[in-house]
């Protein structure tokens, strides 16, 4: 059986991923016959798993039942204490707990928009996203609590319920704990599969992050293509899941306010009835003592992360003959870490996936024997989805013509919160601009080659050089900067920046770094700071000329001219 053959039998008329043609925002895009109308159907039939393991976290284990019963008591709390309706919005801002995921269900179970705030943002950053995104409610553990606070003279009209905290609440803050209602059924709403569900905010080209707006159905279109896509493996290699000993498990490694850990991981998990561990933080040596003990069978995380599980000290003690795959996104992997990984696991194989907060994460897979033929591509799609390479002017370009890559499909976002002017440039006649260049072989498999977006990706976070470069203007002492990216073994690429003082004024890194800390979140502070004395070459039309300062300082040569 070939590729075509397995996605032909899974999606011919009565096959379980039938496609049909659906009017979508003036668009006809293929869709899933059998796609979930709403998010609020995905958690529904996750009570039929009664007492069956959902959600492992340190010493804690939720079962589905357990953890319905908690959804339907935010459920109700939010819509009887706060008065939220459908098309509110309520953000959430913790780490990684189960109450993440009990506020993330409740809400969009309500027909209500749950917006994901990084937790790593400082005060500020927060204040702008419950700001922007007119959040009512703000469900936040007790670290992301205490930078909002702060906020709130700001923010008259927003509520911070805080869980997971035994302090005195500061004024405008409810402790969870406090007043949930154990008991409560989950108010009854409709939820149709073309409202709005979800707002991820990406790091902003123009130095304010954009607030990615998906529906229900984008949603649970990336659901079910994520699902066609494992099961066209399944009919190519019946055999490897049979041999299986294990029950599917994954471990969830990477934050849940990213689309990858949100879609693909937590939500195909509650999707499927797959047993789904979670990590208080990344740790190599936590993430492989918990793949023994729960005989995870699937890592998805960043390249970084794959790296540091072959590094650790204890990989060679511990059991990882459970796993069988071994991958996931959010940056390109080296070609020998992909042969490394086929080379340490018994039965793990490595993969890929080129996905974007616009695709709710998915796009063009690779994985097992594809990758190790073709490990500089990100692999091929499902024809729920449509990706071609364009030339500047549109023309779509052939097999092997280099250009920027497209995606259409469903579970594209339907555009950013508030932002007409941005979405009209990202998305075009129902075609995304992806920012990235590439080409597409005689196979369909995608390579991506470079990037037009000024961006640096490190340790799979996207940080936007315009993002970096505003808040490095706020210093008084700073005349100009120029922020890029430079080649990191473990994190891929690591932030760095040229910086011009002001005439008469010096300029400590350590000290720039302290007052960018108040500013943006640590993973966007530039690791390597270089103080120069004379102007940032540009070109005639005043363009600073960012990669001929990356070659001279890391040539260690004099900054050419302006």
């Amino acid at each position: 059986m070939t590729r075509d053959d397995a996605i032909a039998q899974l999606t011919q008329p009565g096959a379980p991923f039938e496609l049909l043609s659906a009017e979508i925002a003036g668009q006809t895009l293929p869709v899933y016959r059998n796609a979930p109308s709403s998010l609020g159907a995905i958690f529904a039939s996750a009570r039929l798993r009664g007492d069956e393991t959902f959600l492992v976290y340190e010493d804690e284990r939720w079962s589905f039942a357990a953890t319905m019963r908690q959804v339907d008591d935010v459920a109700a709390l939010l819509v009887e204490r706060y008065d939220v309706r459908p098309g509110d919005r309520v953000a959430i801002a913790m780490r990684n707990y189960p109450e993440w995921i009990f506020a993330f269900a409740a809400i969009t179970s309500i027909g209500a928009i749950a917006v994901a705030l990084n937790g790593w943002w400082t005060t500020e950053e927060l204040a702008y996203g419950l700001s922007d995104s007119g959040s009512r409610v703000a469900i936040a553990d007790r670290e992301r609590m205490e930078r909002i606070v702060p906020a709130l003279p700001d923010l008259p009209d927003l509520r911070v319920l805080v869980v997971r905290f035994d302090g005195e609440a500061p004024s405008r803050v409810d402790r969870l704990q406090d007043i949930l209602a154990p008991g409560r059924p989950i108010p009854p709403v409709d939820v149709g599969p073309d409202q709005d569900a979800i707002i991820l905010y990406t790091s902003g080209t123009t130095g304010r992050p954009k607030g990615a707006v998906s529906t229900h159905r984008a949603v649970t279109t990336a659901l079910m293509s994520f699902a066609c896509r494992a099961n066209v493996r399944k009919l190519l290699h019946p055999d490897e899941q049979a041999q299986h000993p294990f029950p599917a498990c994954f471990v969830l490694v990477v934050p849940l306010f990213h689309v990858t850990g949100l879609v693909p991981v937590m939500l195909s998990c509650f999707a499927s009835g797959t047993r789904l561990v979670m990590m208080y933080r990344w740790s190599a040596e936590r993430a492989l003592e918990l793949i023994e003990r729960e005989r995870v069978t699937v890592f998805v995380g960043v390249p970084t992360m794959s790296f540091d599980l072959l590094e650790s000290p204890d990989f060679a003690s511990r059991d990882t003959s459970s796993l069988l795959s071994v991958g996931g996104g959010g940056a390109p992997a080296p070609p020998e870490l992909v042969r490394r990984i086929d080379r340490s696991f018994s039965r793990g194989k490595p993969g890929i996936g080129y996905g974007m907060t616009e695709t709710n994460a998915y796009g063009p897979q690779n994985q097992a024997e594809d990758y190790l033929r073709k490990p500089t591509s990100t692999g091929w799609v499902v024809p729920s989805m449509q990706v071609r390479v364009t030339a500047p002017d549109g023309t779509v370009l052939g097999a092997g013509e280099v250009g920027e890559i497209w995606f259409r499909g469903a579970n594209l976002i339907r555009g950013y919160w508030n932002r007409a002017e941005a979405t009209a440039e990202t998305i075009v006649d129902g075609w995304l601009r992806s920012g990235d260049i590439g080409r597409i072989d005689e196979e369909g498999f995608v390579y991506v080659q470079d990037r037009v977006k000024d961006m640096v990706l490190r340790a799979g976070e996207n940080v936007y050089c315009a993002e970096v470069e505003a808040a490095i203007h706020e210093h008084p002492a700073v005349h100009e900067c120029a922020v890029f990216g430079l080649p990191h073994e473990r994190l891929g690429e690591e932030v760095a920046v040229a910086v011009l003082p002001k005439r008469g004024q010096t300029l400590d890194p350590g000290a720039l770094r302290d007052f960018l800390g108040q500013h943006i979140a640590p993973f966007k502070i530039p690791s390597r700071i270089e103080i120069v004395a004379t102007p940032l070459p540009r070109n005639a039309s005043g363009k600073m000329l960012k990669r001929e300062i990356r070659d001279a300082l890391t040539e260690g040569r004099p900054l050419p001219a302006s």
